[in-house]
């Protein structure tokens, strides 16, 4: 189970009912660390992910640390040639979730052909690949020290912005993507099965 939101339990942001702008609200203390004991001991060890997007406050990382919850790691977050980024692989904790991309961000060939110059060329020196980009997104999510990986089947299709599952923010068009049957592919199926067995994301 993934909750959402995950630095609202330590704190959020409150506006007044029937306010129509933000203006007058104002930061409250969440529940914090003591709603997961509590859960814990009502229900024992639970597997949850943390969705921990998004600027996070120490007050946030030190309730995650305590929660034990693994983190979320998105790749298409990685690559600002401008900055030191903690969504690059060789930053992750094995106590994580790793994605290419989410429900609501593009496919890895949509995120591609918006990406500016300078992003673009980053990213393919940090994959060390200038052709099978898509590919080569997926093996490295795969490769890294995640305990989890988690690939959208639009990116194992190759597909682009035409097959994105949701902008945020916007109404209509949204999670209407559907997979064809005749899209599984024995070949596909033993390409995800050959790299999944080689980075060890499968039972043996």
């Amino acid at each position: 189970m993934r909750i959402d939101h995950f630095r609202g339990f330590e704190g959020f942001y409150s506006i007044p009912y029937g306010d129509t702008t933000a203006e007058y609200g104002e930061w409250r203390k969440g529940p914090g660390i003591e709603l997961f004991d509590a859960v814990k001991r009502e229900l024992g060890d639970l597997p949850i992910i943390a969705e921990d997007l998004g600027f996070l406050t120490e007050d946030v990382l030190v309730m995650l640390e305590k929660s034990g919850f693994p983190g979320m790691k998105v790749l298409e977050f990685a690559f600002d040639p401008r900055e030191e980024s903690n969504y690059l692989p060789h930053t992750y904790s094995s106590n994580s979730v790793v994605y290419a991309g989410t429900h609501d961000n593009n496919t890895i060939k949509g995120w591609f052909e918006e990406l500016d110059k300078a992003t673009l060329d980053f990213c393919k020196k940090y994959l060390d690949a200038e052709d099978d980009l898509v590919w080569k997104m997926i093996k490295t999510v795969l490769a890294s020290v995640s305990d989890t990986a988690v690939i959208q089947m639009q990116d194992y299709l190759g597909l682009g912005g035409e097959a994105r599952m949701n902008t945020p923010s916007t109404l209509g068009g949204n999670w209407q993507w559907r997979m064809s049957k005749r899209d599984a592919t024995k070949k596909l199926a033993a390409r995800i099965a050959d790299m999944t067995r080689t980075y060890g994301r499968c039972e043996r």
